[in-house]
């Protein structure tokens, strides 16, 4: 994944469309933060700090380093669903999930790529500490948008048959 990658107005679309996900009661249950430009390099040197910490080999810490360098612009995605409301944590969860997914149909419409990751810093007390999420808050994932550098490989799919039936 490479550039060019959504510019402002691009990125404000895709925004939008993640944002028009479906969400019982309005609530809104999720927020994003987008690394472009020298924010990525930032986030990288949170990710080595935090992979420094738990005591990885100074290898795994420089590639940590360079991790948000993988595309031109990340965005993370994080729920922030309300405990102790009429509606349950698990549909406002879900709708972080439909955000997610709708920012990469949104950024494939427009001719992009996309890579929707968590993997252990999405996890990572000191990563979401500096990334400033709130108690409660979970990182529903990072999404890493680009330009594709080399043909895209088609993953294995379900058979319908075997994950489809009628009531």
């Amino acid at each position: 994944m490479g550039e060019p990658g959504p510019d402002k107005k691009q990125l404000a679309d895709i925004l939008q469309a993640g944002a028009r996900a479906p969400d019982h009661g309005k609530l809104f249950p999720w927020r994003f933060i987008v690394f472009e430009d020298e924010g990525r390099k930032r986030a990288g040197e949170i990710l080595a700090q935090a992979a420094k910490a738990d005591g990885e080999r100074d290898k795994q810490v420089e590639e940590e380093s360079r991790r948000f360098l993988r595309a031109p612009v990340i965005i993370c995605v994080i729920s922030a669903a309300r405990e102790q409301h009429k509606i349950p944590v698990w549909e406002q969860e879900l709708s972080a999930g439909a955000v997610c997914q709708n920012i990469l149909v949104a950024a494939t419409a427009l001719g992009f790529v996309g890579q929707w990751v968590t993997e252990w810093y999405a996890y990572h007390p000191m990563v979401k500490e500096e990334l400033g999420l709130k108690p409660g808050e979970r990182i529903a994932g990072f999404i890493y948008l680009g330009t594709a550098t080399e043909d895209l490989e088609e993953r294995p799919r379900p058979q319908m048959d075997k994950i489809v039936s009628r009531f």
